[in-house]
């Protein structure tokens, strides 16, 4: 009983290690941030908005092209650090008009198909560079 103890005290008490993640599939950081952190099974990314990262320019058509395009670049994300989309277990939106949240949902619903992550979409008065949209998530992959 007592090796198994130390197992579990010797688990507790080895340095988890931090990754930073980045790929030339997602815009890059506008300021001083990571596109995402990985700590063990567990992926932290930022906030991406819908900016396309070849041209670096807002994707044309309003709150549903900016959606769909922040949703793409989170997915590239995801891939770079070896996670899917389904892994995702949680969501932070931010929109600058909650009258966008019924067409926001529309474009949402066709990257979650499985079992939806937990969400919360917070109005804000203003996005950097006058977005309409950004998504925070948080993954989580089996060990």
């Amino acid at each position: 009983m007592f090796f198994f103890s130390f197992l579990i005290v010797l688990a507790c008490t080895q340095p988890v290690t931090k990754e930073v993640i980045h790929t030339e599939n997602a815009p890059k950081a506008i300021g001083p941030y990571s596109q995402a952190v990985r700590i063990g099974s567990s992926l932290y990314l930022s906030g991406q908005l819908g900016i396309d990262p070849q041209t670096g320019a807002f994707a044309e058509g309003g709150i549903e092209a900016q959606a769909r395009q922040a949703l793409i670049n989170q997915r590239a994300v995801l891939k770079a650090a070896g996670f899917r989309l389904a892994d995702v277990v949680q969501c932070q939106v931010f929109i600058t008009d909650m009258n966008h949240y019924p067409r926001f949902n529309e474009i949402y619903q066709t990257f979650f198909t499985e079992t939806f992550p937990a969400r919360a979409v917070v109005e804000v008065s203003r996005l950097p560079r006058d977005g309409l949209v950004e998504i925070m998530m948080v993954a989580v992959r089996k060990q």
